[in-house]
């Protein structure tokens, strides 16, 4: 199969501007992807166009990865109900180094190289009226009004922007001009991209008389209609240094049933095969509850963090299991804390105290009693080293790394106590 075939299998295609592709795609082809600087990471909501670039990358393809330095200025409008707010030109600059390391990550691991490009590079040679006079004059008002992108916000009551209405003119020179000067011949975008993508590739036939062409994906939601990627505690970040692989594997450890299959499909490389082996033993009697998405967590995890990332990821997930075995460190305790509850105390308010006086002062426990009672009936571990006896004192040695202490009541409760620094 082609690499058009395998994402129709995999669910992964929307629409497309022209069958014609299927056959285009039997010989190499340079294929991109827009990402406007809206934040320095991507979001795991982000994934399914990395991975429309990637598989297409597998397949033979070169793939184009464009940084919006110009079109991030702008702000698209498209599946918004108001205006972005704008960015300053460092804003800009910064989150295109931490977007690029995102796409490096995945796209670095194929065999074609991939081009990560910035469009400011040819915008900024363009004066406005130059602008107005070389591109703006092939685009004709009532398409561009007829556009869902646009229709959607002039009925609403903020309205649109003249800036966000000429963003299709932005994007779609974006692709004449990777067709004209790189060969890029396809453009991949979700499905509230069609409007922009099919500006695009009128714009290649107008000016150039050969074709161009478009491919969108579904945008991913969950089954309960909730936007993919979002949390609780915010977007679930690509980056490492804004969510932690173990928070990141969680996020896909903890998919509902409905979902996790579809997420094999369109954010693993897993084979078709194996997936539906997935799915029918999801229906099975004797299926243990969870298999399908610690697979779903490890392939991801793996393809984000690397095989480094998903160890981690495991290793906190074993800490915070009732009763986890794993070696603690401080940077395993670091990665569940924010699942945690936290309490900071000088070293002399745990060095020489006693379990159950520990307890009652942080407020986990209502009275000594009680405490003494979790102790003697088994449900307390300091570490995950449970504890019997009763008059426990805690020493210095019970201090990971000097600066952490792990205490766990009961199966689920669990706090993360941090030394303050003097």
């Amino acid at each position: 199969m082609n690499v058009i075939q395998i994402l129709k299998e995999r669910g992964f295609i929307d629409a497309m501007t022209n069958e014609e592709l299927v056959k285009k795609m039997d010989s190499p082809n340079k294929v991109y992807c827009g990402f406007d600087p809206t934040s320095d990471s991507l979001h795991i909501g982000n994934m399914v166009a990395i991975m429309g670039l990637a598989w297409f990358q597998r397949c033979g393809h070169t793939p184009v990865a464009i940084v919006g330095g110009a079109t991030g200025m702008i702000g698209d409008p498209s599946g918004k109900t108001s205006e972005r707010q704008l960015l300053d030109q460092p804003t800009i600059e910064r989150n295109l180094i931490g977007i690029r390391e995102n796409l490096k990550t995945v796209l670095s691991q194929g065999e074609k190289a991939p081009v990560i490009l910035n469009n400011y590079d040819w915008f900024k040679q363009f004066s406005l009226i130059d602008f107005l006079r070389d591109v703006g004059k092939h685009f004709r008002v009532g398409p561009m009004l007829a556009k869902d992108s646009v229709k959607g916000r002039m009925t609403s009551e903020e309205g649109i922007s003249y800036t966000e209405f000429t963003y299709q003119i932005l994007q779609a020179y974006d692709f004449l001009y990777l067709f004209q000067n790189h060969g890029v011949t396809v453009q991949l975008g979700g499905s509230d991209q069609w409007g922009n993508i099919t500006a695009g590739t009128e714009l290649i036939r107008k000016l150039t008389g050969e074709s161009g062409y478009g491919i969108t994906f579904p945008l991913l939601v969950r089954s309960d209609g909730q936007k993919f990627g979002k949390s609780e505690k915010g977007a679930i970040w690509l980056s490492p240094e804004k969510l932690s692989p173990y928070e990141f594997y969680q996020y896909l450890f903890r998919s509902a049933d409905a979902d996790v299959i579809t997420f094999m499909r369109l954010l693993t490389f897993m084979e078709m095969e194996e997936i539906r082996h997935y799915e029918k033993q999801m229906k099975a009697s004797d299926y243990v509850p969870n298999t399908a998405q610690r697979k779903l967590a490890e392939e991801v995890t793996r393809i984000i963090h690397g095989e480094n990332g998903v160890n981690a990821a495991l290793r906190a997930t074993e800490a915070a299991a009732p009763g986890g075995k794993t070696e603690l460190n401080v940077e395993t305790l670091n990665d569940i804390a924010s699942d945690i509850p936290n309490f900071s105390l000088k070293a002399i308010q745990i060095v020489g105290v006693k379990l159950i006086d520990l307890m009652v002062n942080i407020g986990v426990q209502n009275s000594k009693g009680e405490a003494r009672r979790l102790i003697q009936n088994g449900g307390v571990s300091v570490n995950n080293e449970r504890v019997t006896d009763e008059q426990c004192t805690l020493s210095q040695e019970h201090l990971i790394e000097g600066a952490l202490l792990l205490l766990s009541m009961g199966k689920k409760n669990k706090v993360l106590i941090r030394v303050e620094k003097p």
